[in-house]
């Protein structure tokens, strides 16, 4: 299956390398595709958008005209992951006025909530259909808001994961660890093409290294 990267700026070679993990240990049968186009766009099953600087994410998805295409695929079905920046294009309107979200996840959310980089700082939560998992935390958002929406992970009381049928957000970043046990819940998700956010789907949890 193809998988897309929005590949302008941020996380990318991250994403690509867990994603390549998948593919090669595991048999994943997967082609990465970095997105900067409308075109390479229509050639993908799924999409991630990754984290890194939300307003010159945006400014570029804008002026490569993949604003609108990729809300439209969004709005049609296609699997969309959005980690830290990438949640903030995916949520509803952020307040700064410098970046249009998507509006696919009706999350509404505070940038750098968690302080600037040097802040930065690892925790283990425990993810619904995953369990636990040491996540990354950069210069993260906060979700504050949020409504019909499936919460899979919180950090100190507040959601850090959530999930809407095709459109998974995190405010953390697990492109930057070695477990690619979340890439494999959107992979399935595309696979599957339903919600694979509950309990009692058995989808494979593998022994990752």
């Amino acid at each position: 299956m193809n998988i897309g990267i929005v590949g302008y700026q941020g996380d990318v070679s991250e994403h690509v390398e867990l994603l390549e993990k998948l593919d090669r240990q595991y048999k994943r049968e997967i082609n990465v595709v970095l997105v900067k186009s409308v075109k390479s766009l229509s050639t993908v099953s799924g999409l991630i958008i990754p984290g890194g600087e939300s307003t010159t994410m945006y400014r570029l998805i804008k002026e490569f005209g993949l604003f609108d295409a990729i809300r439209q695929r969004g709005l049609e079905g296609m699997p969309i992951m959005g980690t830290c920046a990438g949640l903030i294009i995916i949520s509803n309107d952020d307040p700064n006025e410098r970046v249009r979200s998507l509006g696919l996840l009706n999350v509404q959310v505070r940038r750098n909530a968690y302080g600037r980089q040097a802040e930065s700082f690892f925790e283990e939560i425990d993810i619904d259909g995953i369990g636990k998992f040491n996540a990354v935390f950069i210069r993260a958002p906060q979700i504050e808001k949020w409504n019909n929406v499936t919460v899979l992970a919180k950090y100190d009381g507040m959601p850090v994961m959530v999930k809407d049928g095709n459109i998974i957000g995190l405010t953390f970043h697990p492109e930057l660890t070695e477990d690619p046990r979340i890439h494999e819940m959107f992979l399935d998700n595309i696979r599957r093409g339903r919600d694979v956010s509950t309990g009692d789907i058995d989808w494979p949890l593998y022994d990752y290294v």
